[in-house]
């Protein structure tokens, strides 16, 4: 490494990462990971208020974040930072719905939410749009409560609730893709996206802001941000199957 790697942060881990990604090197692997468990620190600060200790949700974050290290390619040219984020709070979500989700959903929207979530993708495809709560009620015989039941599930499965002024429009789609979406292949096809939508994308999954704080920061309502971010990935989702 470098003579200034060794008084920056931030080239010394751009080094140490693409050093570690040609040699495997255990030792900077784990000097790594102590430089960066701040990363996991933080998010498993967001989840302290679940009832888990936290001590147990630092340790599923620090597993999300090394396995983000493993998965991690300096050439893509994305932040560590924003790349092993999503990692380690997914780790974290896995961690609510194998051991905690049955606490806090009831059993039928438990059991109804991978039929809604396909429903909502299948008559998407169909129409050409995000269904209602209406349509997919019908689709599959059973009242819209239930359905707006399943949605909710949606949100205690992920464990972080979506803004709370988002619609139920909205939140069908987001629970809906993000299931579907791989984020190791999503951060390769985003370059292939305009600007603004590639900013907005990355704002929401990435930094993980609310749709009024995007709105806020590019200048424009949280609706035309909703639409933004449907539209978006209707084309990430048609770019991931054809990469498929």
């Amino acid at each position: 490494m470098n003579q200034t790697s060794q008084t920056d942060p931030d080239v010394w881990l751009e080094d140490a990462l693409k050093e570690y990604g040609e040699s495997r090197n255990q030792t900077i692997r784990d000097q790594i990971l102590e430089r960066t468990d701040w990363l996991a620190a933080r998010s498993a600060r967001r989840f302290s208020d679940s009832g888990e200790p936290f001590d147990d949700l630092l340790q599923v974050a620090r597993l999300g974040l090394f396995k983000a290290l493993e998965r991690f390619d300096p050439s893509m040219g994305v932040p560590f930072g924003a790349y092993a984020t999503p990692t380690v709070v997914g780790e974290l979500r896995r961690h609510f719905r194998d051991h905690t989700w049955s606490v806090h959903v009831p059993r039928r929207a438990k059991d109804l939410r991978p039929t809604v979530n396909a429903a909502v993708q299948e008559l998407g495809a169909t129409l050409g749009r995000s269904p209602t709560v209406d349509e997919v009620a019908s689709h599959l015989d059973i009242s819209p409560e239930a359905v707006l039941e399943a949605m909710d599930a949606n949100a205690a499965y992920r464990a972080h609730s979506l803004d709370p002024a988002t619609s139920a429009h909205v939140a069908s789609v987001d629970s809906a893709i993000e299931g579907s979406l791989d984020r190791d292949v999503v951060s390769k096809l985003l370059e292939q996206l305009p600007a603004r939508e590639r900013k907005v994308l990355f704002l929401r999954f990435y930094e993980e802001l609310s749709q009024a704080q995007i709105a806020e920061q590019i200048g424009t309502s949280q609706v035309h941000v909703g639409r933004i971010l449907t539209s978006s990935l209707e084309k990430l989702r048609r770019l991931v199957d054809s990469n498929t």
